[in-house]
C-alpha cells in the first residue's frame, strides 16, 4: 500500500469523521465496534459497524463495507481520487491545533479563580490587555477532550508536545500566552502558578519578536526577556515594548530588531543575582551596536526585572526615568 496513503487512514479516525457528520452511533458492547444507522441507506434497525481498531466500516443492511476512503467515494459520490484529496484537507495540521489549543485556554481562564489571582498578584488587572494579548489558563485534565471532539487525535497533540507521553498536559496550571508570527499561533509560552519549573514552551520554533505587528512601527523599542515584563509595560502605557522570551535572539528575532537601523533600541533583562540578565544585556548591546544600531542598556534596581518593579510599587514615571539614564 501507497505509505502516504496509509498514513492519512491512520491519522484520520473513521468514528470521529462519522460523529463530525452527526453519525449517531453507540457501543456494540465492550469492544472495539460500534453500530448506528446506516448513512449509505435508510433503515430503521441499527446494521452500520464501525471497528475503531482497523478503522474499517461494515453495513449489514446494504452490504457495502470498507475504509475510510470508501466511505467518502460512497457518501459523497466522489473518484478514488477525489476522495483522497477530501480527505487530505481535512487533515489536522499543527498550526490549527494550536488555534483551538489557545482559545480553549482562553476561555478557561476567568472559570479558575486561582489563575485570576495569580494574574492579581502579578500586578495584571487590565480586562482588556488581558484579552489582548490573548492569556488563558490549563486547568489540567481537560484539553485532550476537547481537542478530540474537534477532531484532533492523540497523536497530533503528542506530536505537537501539547501532551506528554504519560498523558499529562504540557502547561497544566500554567498561565498560557499563544506566540505569534505573521499572523498565526507557532508556540505557546506558560508560566507555572505552582511549584513546577516556572517557564514552558512547545518544543518547536518560538517565532519572531512578541507581537511584533504591532511593535515594529516605533522608532525606539523596549526589550525584554519575560512576557509577564512585556505585558506590566502595556499596562503602564509602554506598548513600544517587545519580548524574545528569553535572552536569546534567534536569527528571525535579530532580524526584525535590525530592520531598519536607524533603530533605538533598550534591553531592559533581568537584574539577576547571578548576573546572568546582566552579562546577557551587555553581550546583546555590544552585538547591536557592532551593527551599527543604537542600543542602551536600561539598570532596575538589584534583582528586579519590569514586572516585579512595577509589582513593587513602580511608576510609569520611574520607569520612564530608568529610560532616561540608560547607557
Amino acid at each position: 500500500m501507497n505509505e502516504d496513503l496509509k498514513q492519512l487512514k491512520q491519522r484520520i479516525s473513521l468514528l470521529d469523521y462519522l460523529q463530525q457528520r452527526q453519525w449517531s452511533g453507540r457501543h456494540a458492547g465492550s469492544g472495539d465496534e460500534w453500530v448506528g444507522q446506516c448513512p449509505l441507506h435508510r433503515e430503521t434497525r441499527p446494521s452500520f459497524y464501525v471497528n475503531t481498531r482497523k478503522n474499517l466500516f461494515y453495513c449489514h443492511g446494504c452490504g457495502r463495507g470498507g475504509d475510510l476512503i470508501r466511505l467518502v467515494e460512497l457518501t459523497l459520490h466522489l473518484s478514488f481520487r477525489q476522495s483522497v484529496e477530501q480527505l487530505r484537507q481535512q487533515l489536522p495540521t499543527p498550526a490549527t491545533i494550536l488555534d483551538h489549543t489557545a482559545a480553549f485556554y482562553q476561555a478557561q481562564l476567568d472559570r479558575h479563580p486561582e489563575a485570576v489571582w495569580y494574574l492579581h498578584r502579578r500586578g495584571l488587572r487590565d480586562s482588556a490587555l488581558i484579552e489582548e494579548l490573548g492569556l488563558g489558563y490549563a486547568p489540567g485534565a481537560k484539553l485532550l477532550r476537547h481537542l478530540a471532539a474537534r477532531g484532533y487525535g492523540l497523536d497530533l497533540a503528542l506530536r505537537t508536545g501539547l501532551i506528554s507521553p504519560r498523558g499529562r498536559e504540557a502547561f497544566c496550571r500554567r498561565i498560557v500566552f499563544p506566540c505569534r508570527q505573521d499572523g498565526r499561533i507557532v508556540n505557546l509560552y506558560g508560566r507555572s502558578i505552582g511549584a513546577a519549573f516556572p517557564h514552558r514552551l512547545l518544543p518547536c520554533s518560538k517565532g519572531g519578536l512578541f507581537a511584533w505587528n504591532q511593535v515594529r512601527e516605533f522608532s525606539s523599542v523596549i526589550l525584554v526577556e519575560g512576557l509577564f515584563d512585556l505585558a506590566s509595560l502595556w499596562q503602564a502605557g509602554f506598548r513600544n515594548t517587545t519580548c524574545a522570551v528569553g535572552t536569546h535572539l534567534t536569527p528571525a528575532q535579530w532580524t526584525q530588531l535590525c530592520d531598519p537601523p536607524s533603530r533605538q533600541i533598550y534591553i531592559v533583562f533581568d537584574q539577576d543575582e547571578n548576573q546572568a540578565g546582566q552579562h546577557a544585556s551587555g553581550a546583546l548591546a555590544q552585538r547591536l551596536r557592532s551593527a551599527g544600531l543604537a542600543a542602551r542598556i536600561v539598570h532596575l534596581p538589584a534583582t528586579h526585572d519590569p514586572n516585579s518593579f512595577f509589582c513593587a510599587g513602580a511608576t510609569a514615571a520611574d520607569f520612564t526615568r530608568c529610560l532616561q539614564e540608560a547607557r
